[in-house]
């Protein structure tokens, strides 16, 4: 009889029974924690116009400038991290990046419902960041190993829109509660929530396949088609980390993601706090009306995926560059339409739409396929990283914006986002041109071969 090395050996990239048990624990356990992620992030958006008011009101009387430098310093500290994570992601495995962030982020989540003062929400923000830096590259990371490469489009597209649903999630839970209970509980009951998606990543997820005792699904030989040489042995040496990092076209889906996450963040960020100042709407119903957004991007995140597969082949940089056309849409008609909620909100449906599925995969699947699995998390975390510089600039410039005039500051703040949507279609085009220009160069070296 064959022995069970031989028999594991033959039977590489093929999907079991117990394959597929397992691999829905997987993609379900990390799907749903990191939603749990944005649980523990994304509440402070939609408490901004609510601190923003006096003491008296129930507020913290904080300006614009002091809410905006406080999720600032949160981007810079998530920025940073993302390079941390990305490094150390090939030394730790990923559910422990993932259980231990996702833990003490839950912690701090708490804290923020109690702070009083503009430094305990500053510095305990900074901390968040750290921690909250661990979730995307590790999730990529924790599901590379269970997804064969020719299901990598359509399966991390329908996977990688938990940050949608989380999203949406918070900012429901985050308008009820300050409805009901006010701001604070806000903060402690999407932290309640988050807790229980966190018992099930502990329960449920493993890294491989290897560590249930099953084969294993991605063929090494298949890495060979990733569109640029991996780099590195089982761990990362700081020298083979750089080289990655600057490789062309890796820096090119950095500065388009950049591109990509100043227009996400900038929506999530400030849209609850726009339709208040500008279309004179309640908190919880300003959050509600941006919900619009969120909801119009499902769909596509997962379209984005499908399509990828089934019609582009592969070349991500085609697709992004037709989402890049209808996000300019959508910007116009949220300009040209400011008079109306219902216009405006759709207008932003629009640019959900078109959003999400490059968001989606610049971070996701074109990661893992520029790279290969093996190096699919930590060229996760330096896209992640280089684009993360982009809400840290939004929320900076949003804010001296909404300072000088909260009326006018999102009809400016609109402009500044349809040029930034122009310059993403410019990167997608020079990130085609390189993707091309590279599958050439590997044709030429195999019919040299």
């Amino acid at each position: 009889m064959p022995n069970s090395s031989a028999v594991a050996e033959n039977n590489i990239g093929v999907l079991t029974p117990a394959h597929r048990y397992w691999r829905w624990n997987i993609l379900l356990s990390t799907y749903f924690a990191y939603a749990g992620f944005y649980l523990c992030r994304k509440v402070y958006s939609s408490v901004k116009p609510v601190i923003n008011k006096p003491i008296a009101e129930g507020g913290l009387g904080l300006d614009w400038d002091q809410i905006a430098n406080i999720w600032m310093a949160f981007l810079i500290a998530y920025m940073l991290g993302q390079f941390i994570t990305s490094f150390l992601g090939r030394k730790w495995a990923p559910k422990t990046l993932l259980v231990g962030g996702l833990g003490l982020s839950m912690i701090v989540n708490c804290v923020f419902g109690f702070a009083n003062t503009y430094w305990t929400f500053l510095i305990f923000m900074v901390f968040n960041g750290f921690l909250q830096s661990t979730g995307w590259p590790s999730s990529v990371g924790a599901v590379a190993h269970w997804i064969r490469p020719q299901e990598r489009g359509i399966i991390m597209g329908a996977w990688s829109t938990s940050h949608i649903v989380g999203t949406l999630v918070v900012k429901g839970v985050a308008a009820l509660l300050i409805g009901y209970l006010g701001w604070r509980w806000s903060f402690w009951g999407a932290t309640m929530l988050a807790s229980l998606l966190w018992a099930m990543l502990l329960w449920r997820h493993h890294d491989k396949p290897e560590d249930l005792g099953l084969a294993p699904l991605v063929i090494p030989a298949q890495d060979n088609e990733a569109d640029i040489q991996e780099e590195g042995g089982e761990h990362l040496s700081l020298a083979e980390y750089f080289r990655l990092a600057l490789h062309p076209a890796i820096l090119m889906m950095g500065l388009a993601y950049l591109c990509v996450k100043f227009l996400r963040y900038a929506l999530d960020s400030w849209l609850p706090t726009f339709f208040v100042t500008q279309m004179h709407v309640s908190a919880d119903m300003a959050t509600y009306w941006s919900t619009v957004y969120d909801i119009c991007g499902i769909l596509p995140a997962v379209l984005a995926g499908w399509a990828l597969d089934r019609f582009f082949r592969g070349n991500w940089a085609m697709l992004c560059l037709v989402a890049a056309v209808g996000m300019v849409s959508g910007f116009v008609i949220a300009l040209t339409f400011h008079g109306s909620v219902l216009a405006v909100a759709l207008g932003y449906g629009v640019i959900g739409f078109m959003i999400f599925g490059p968001e989606t995969l610049l971070s996701g699947a074109a990661s893992v396929q520029v790279a290969g699995e093996k190096n699919g998390l930590a060229v996760a975390g330096i896209v992640n990283g280089i684009g993360s510089i982009g809400p840290i600039l939004q929320e900076w410039r949003i804010g001296k914006l909404m300072k000088e005039s909260a009326a006018t500051g999102m009809q400016n703040t609109n402009i500044m986002c349809l040029c930034l949507c122009i310059f993403f279609l410019l990167f997608m085009i020079v990130a085609a041109w390189l993707r091309r220009r590279a599958i050439a160069r590997k044709a030429a070296q195999k019919t040299d071969a």
